[in-house]
């Protein structure tokens, strides 16, 4: 959306929020010569002088409609979802940080169905106190129109109407109007809601020779008093009036693309087509698409079952080195293929060991001798290094080889069922290794096990805290930016408020489990520990029009927030802080506002994933990032490389074992140096 309007299109994989959760955003009109209308102002009208009536019945007065969407990452963030009376001035001068000033917002309930719509209605005020722009172009100042168009908002920030924060500009997804992305969102189509006081105003009936709305070179004609609804779909629009409209709202550029109803071949080729095109990182990832063609497109077009179709899709996708890039699971494949474990979970420490960190009761590894703490020597005849370095995760593909290699070492162990492996190990304590053959078994408890974010709390909230007595040390275990966007808020803002009243001196921000969500969100929370604006990346996506990736025109930042939390800062990273949660990170670590430390930098995964999501045939779906961040210097942010921490803790028995939290006590060291305690 135009601004920071707050959709989850983050994602990130950070579900995936993202999607990275970064935002979708227009900007100016790109035709140089197009003259925009007169500077609107906010202006309180007297009294309407068209009134619906017996007079009147067919003056406006209450709008419905339906939110068709697609996208799998719009109902997981509604708090309080409305529709709102969009006033368009912003997109009336290109200005994305209009704010919708308070006393015009007319808001509507907003109803889930069960069939992937929303219901919405929205009464019309009899005096609408949106902004009023002279449109009529005739050289006299006059009292001019409102203009408004119906959009779907969720409030976050303050109270039941939008603030700064909430977002601003002008919407371009959900929302009566169509607008295109390859013209910074001109709109292009859909449906406005005017009023005007009197029937002396005039408004456009066109685009004009330019093909922008509002400028100089629009045809215009009167308009009548009071409400009229107008369709953008025909030459001259349509002007008219109806009590009670039905208007659907448009999902915009971040509705899935659909390919589910094709056969498997023109599937392939859909897709390939668009995200050949649309990927952004090509060049630094040395991706050959046309090898990745010539490799894939044979087997799709062979593909006679459901499951060849999945592993010729699922092994393209593992060739993209991306960790937003993803695919469904298909669960009889993944049984074939990985659903034998031996019951063991393995660690990698830093300094090259390979350890059991857990037994799961009963299975082969435990019944076999094998212990807690034992090192694993060799791996079906290879050296363990080497072994590892040979698997393939399912979970992939990886932006990272740092985040890979964590989960090479989870996917040795998983193996088709009654697969019989010969290993070498020493338990504890032995100074000679013992070898033994192990039989894979059905099992899928030691893989739970071995990934973090399979271990979150399902009903714990988005954000925990407390303070560590023992230290005078605030504590805060962030898990997503992808839930309740008003929870997250109010979470928030509890918490650092409880710091700034109880003069906590140092604060722990624990960032090693959170796949990300909501970008927007993640600036709004850092504003929290600034008190000047700092500018943090600008996001670049494919245009069909030029052929090239284009600035989206907005400078994402930090803004400082109504509250500020001015004490020392310990940031905790892991490769599972992924998306949105790196792009947390990486704020927090402008200015040297905050340290960073983990055991290995985070995931590196910071495409925008908003416009890249699929349907495929046989329910399979997948994920491709489509956004760009660069600094303000134009270099690629994040991307392959993820936040690095200032202080790299090494992993130890001790920590592997989880004996200790060993970058927890780095944090508690380096904050208590901080603050002279």
């Amino acid at each position: 959306m135009t601004k920071h309007k707050k959709i989850s299109v983050v994602l990130l994989i950070a579900i995936l929020v993202g999607v990275s959760c970064q935002s979708i955003s227009g900007l100016p009109v790109t035709n140089p010569t197009a003259t925009l209308a007169p500077l609107p102002t906010p202006t309180l009208l007297p009294p309407l002088p068209v009134q619906p009536g017996a007079a009147n019945p067919d003056e406006p007065v209450f709008i419905t409609g339906d939110i068709e969407y697609t996208s799998p990452f719009f109902l997981n963030t509604i708090g309080e979802p409305f529709v709102l009376l969009e006033d368009q001035s912003g997109f009336i001068q290109r200005d994305i940080e209009f704010e919708f000033p308070l006393q015009g917002q007319a808001i509507g309930p907003v109803t889930v169905n069960e069939d992937n719509t929303l219901s919405y209605s929205l009464s019309l005020p009899a005096i609408p106190q949106g902004t009023q722009v002279d449109l009529d172009h005739d050289n006299e100042t006059e009292q001019g129109v409102q203009v408004f168009a119906v959009a779907y908002w969720s409030n976050t920030w303050g109270g039941p109407f939008l603030e700064d924060r909430d977002g601003g500009g002008w919407s371009n997804a959900y929302a009566s109007t169509i607008t295109d992305p390859d013209r910074d969102n001109e709109i292009i189509g859909g449906t406005l809601v005017v009023w005007a006081p009197d029937e002396t105003q005039g408004f456009p009936t066109g685009f004009g020779s330019d093909n922008l709305l509002f400028t100089d070179d629009d045809p215009t004609a009167a308009i009548p008093a009071g409400y009229s609804i107008v369709d953008l779909d025909q030459e001259p629009f349509r002007i008219y009036k109806e009590a009670r409209p039905t208007i659907s709202l448009n999902e915009g550029d971040v509705a899935v693309n659909d390919f589910s109803s094709m056969e498997y071949a023109d599937a392939f080729e859909a897709l390939f087509g668009k995200v050949s095109k649309e990927y952004p990182f090509t060049e630094e990832k040395g991706i050959d698409w046309q090898a990745l063609h010539q490799q894939y497109a044979p087997k799709v077009q062979n593909a006679s079952a459901a499951e060849d179709f999945y592993r010729s899709i699922r092994d393209f996708a593992l060739g993209i080195p991306d960790a937003h890039v993803s695919y469904a699971l298909n669960p009889e494949v993944f049984y074939q293929e990985r659903g034998g474990g031996l019951g063991m979970v393995l660690n990698e420490l830093s300094d090259g060991r390979v350890i059991v960190t857990q037994l799961v009761p009963g299975g082969p590894a435990e019944e076999a001798g094998i212990q807690v703490g034992a090192e694993i020597v060799s791996w079906s005849g290879l050296p363990i290094d080497e072994a590892i370095s040979q698997v393939t995760p399912d979970f992939g593909p990886y932006s990272t080889e740092h985040h890979k290699r964590l989960e090479q070492v989870v996917f040795l162990t998983r193996m088709p069922p009654e697969t019989q492996i010969d290993i070498e190990y020493k338990n504890p304590g032995d100074t000679t290794a013992d070898e033994i053959e192990l039989e894979a078994v059905v099992e899928y408890d030691s893989l739970f096990a071995a990934i973090p974010s399979f271990n979150a709390d399902e009903i714990s909230p988005p954000i925990e805290g407390e303070v560590l007595d023992q230290y005078g040390l605030a504590y805060l275990k962030v898990n997503t930016f992808s839930d309740d966007y008003r929870l997250l808020a109010n979470l928030w803002d509890h918490y650092i408020q409880g710091l700034i009243d109880n003069d906590v001196p140092g604060l722990i921000i624990d960032l090693r489990i959170n796949s990300g969500g909501s970008a927007d969100l993640t600036q709004d929370f850092a504003g929290y520990f600034f008190d000047e604006e700092i500018s943090l990346y600008d996001g670049y996506y494919y245009s069909d029009k030029s052929g090239k990736f284009e600035s989206d025109g907005v400078f994402e930042r930090i803004e400082p927030a109504p509250l500020l939390y001015d004490k020392p800062i310990a940031v905790l990273v892991s490769p599972y802080c992924v998306s949105a949660c790196e792009g947390f990170a990486y704020a927090l670590s402008q200015h040297n506002r905050a340290v960073i430390i983990g055991h290995d930098p985070t995931a590196g995964a910071f495409g925008e994933v908003g416009r890249g999501q699929y349907e495929l045939p046989e329910g399979m779906s997948m994920q491709f990032p489509t956004g760009r961040p660069e600094t303000p210097d134009g270099k690629l942010l994040i991307e392959g490389v993820g936040v690095i921490p200032d202080i790299i803790v090494p992993v130890t028995q001790e920590s592997a074992l989880g004996s200790r939290d060993a970058v927890l006590e780095a944090a508690i060291e380096s904050l208590l140096d901080q603050t002279g305690k």
